[in-house]
């Protein structure tokens, strides 16, 4: 095993800086949110060589409403931000209070409509605008904005049933136990609510989060949050399957969204798995994974291969074909060892060897401030949807912690599990079918 730096909440400090300015508490959005992250949208100059920059081809809108919340089938954009908050009201008509605000405006926001009547420039210049104005002019850029509830909404040591949920909380949301190998940073574990929003803008997304942050006002406060990105394919027409930063395909095996049975089969809840107010909606599991690039960086490309199980370039398995060619576990290699290895990352993950089991990932790579021993700290921000928390995602993470090869390369950080409600119509609000 490789030597580590011991992980601690020092890269949280640039954070706060961030968030002094953008209004949204110590907790802080990631300080990848205007730095590497955002770079191209949000300080990128809009001349090119003294001429216009062409607009670039952007995703259509999303609809906000409908049956399930949009940010789960939708394919994952470029960038995310992520928050999770602790709700400070106790009342429950409170706490509806501010889902309808919420909802009302991250509706608006989908739709690239200012926050509050008269927005960022229309009110009186002596009062503070409703809309911090940072989107103004910007098209939606497939922005989704999703919602989840963590299980200390419903109860909790400290705060007991203050809303009257307990007798309503999924049997299966829970915190998750401690895995092998977790080195999970004190304050970024759980959430009363977590918000997703994904958009091809990564100020998009960002500006997102901070409106809804100001519209909770004194009602809510961030207790953690994280900037995500990938490559835009909707910008540069690229269909490849995404690469993480160890410069893998991340996401080879994941469930195609247009596959009905399949997300009815394993991603969406249904009124008969034991709430009945889930039905529609699905369960998040956050992962937050650190990657040890400096000690991957310097591992042979066989010795790589070996442990994601896949070749590099195209991400075959070592069994042979094309990236999407079924693995073959059984295959001799020509020294006689097994052609991928069975403690392999896809070894240990594909439902041929864990009971069919499978999820739907949403996971994004980030890049944070390094620390100040000058460790960095980037890797991979984890998502992924499923219809049951613990047959799906806590059983492949228990088989994935005792023995994946690529346990020596990584450390998981931060950790959240949420109830992602079904969606709402004009009128409503996410989370009615809990609270009405």
């Amino acid at each position: 095993m490789p030597k580590t730096s011991k992980i601690t909440s020092a890269t949280n400090m640039s954070r706060r800086a961030l968030l002094g300015a953008a209004g949204l508490g110590a907790a802080g959005l990631g300080a990848a949110s205007l730095g590497v992250v955002g770079a191209t949208s949000a300080l990128a100059d809009d001349r090119h060589h003294g001429r216009p920059m062409p607009p670039a081809p952007t995703r259509p809108e999303v609809a906000f409403y409908g049956r399930s919340q949009a940010g789960i089938a939708n394919p994952p954009p470029a960038h995310l931000q992520f928050a999770a908050i602790d709700i400070t009201i106790t009342s429950r008509a409170a706490l509806i209070g501010l889902l309808r605000d919420l909802t009302q405006g991250a509706a608006r926001l989908t739709s690239a409509l200012p926050v509050g009547k008269t927005g960022a420039v229309n009110g009186p210049a002596a009062v503070a605008p409703e809309d911090t104005g940072e989107a103004l002019n910007l098209p939606t850029a497939g922005l989704t904005i999703t919602f989840g509830f963590g299980p200390e909404l419903f109860t909790s040591k400290s705060n007991g049933d203050r809303f009257g949920l307990a007798n309503m909380q999924p049997a299966g949301l829970q915190q998750f136990p401690n895995f092998k190998g977790d080195e999970l940073v004190a304050g970024r574990i759980g959430g009363d609510i977590c918000i997703q929003a994904c958009a091809d803008d990564a100020q998009v997304a960002m500006h997102s989060v901070r409106n809804l942050m100001r519209i909770a006002g004194s009602r809510a406060k961030v207790r953690w949050t994280q900037a995500g990105f990938n490559r835009a394919a909707s910008l540069n027409n690229v269909t490849t399957t995404p690469r993480n930063l160890f410069g893998f395909r991340d996401g080879t095996n994941n469930l195609n969204t247009n596959d009905r049975a399949a997300m009815d089969e394993f991603v969406w809840a249904k009124s008969s798995d034991g709430a009945a107010w889930m039905d529609g909606g699905s369960y998040l599991a956050v992962r937050q994974i650190r990657m040890l690039i400096s000690d991957w960086d310097d591992s042979v490309l066989k010795e790589q291969a070996d442990v994601f199980g896949r070749t590099k370039s195209g991400g075959a398995p070592l069994s042979g074909g094309t990236e999407f060619t079924a693995p073959d576990f059984s295959k001799l290699s020509a020294d006689g060892k097994w052609a991928i290895a069975p403690d392999s990352h896809v070894a240990l993950a594909h439902p041929q060897n864990n009971g069919g089991v499978r999820i739907l990932r949403r996971a994004f790579n980030y890049a944070n401030s390094d620390e100040a021993s000058g460790a960095a700290d980037v890797g991979l921000f984890f998502m992924s949807y499923q219809r049951d928390l613990n047959r799906q995602f806590v059983a492949l993470q228990c088989q994935l912690s005792e023995s994946d090869l690529l346990n020596e390369y990584i450390r998981h950080t931060a950790s959240a599990a949420f109830a992602v409600p079904p969606g709402t119509s004009p009128g409503g609000y996410i989370g009615e079918t809990l609270l009405a």
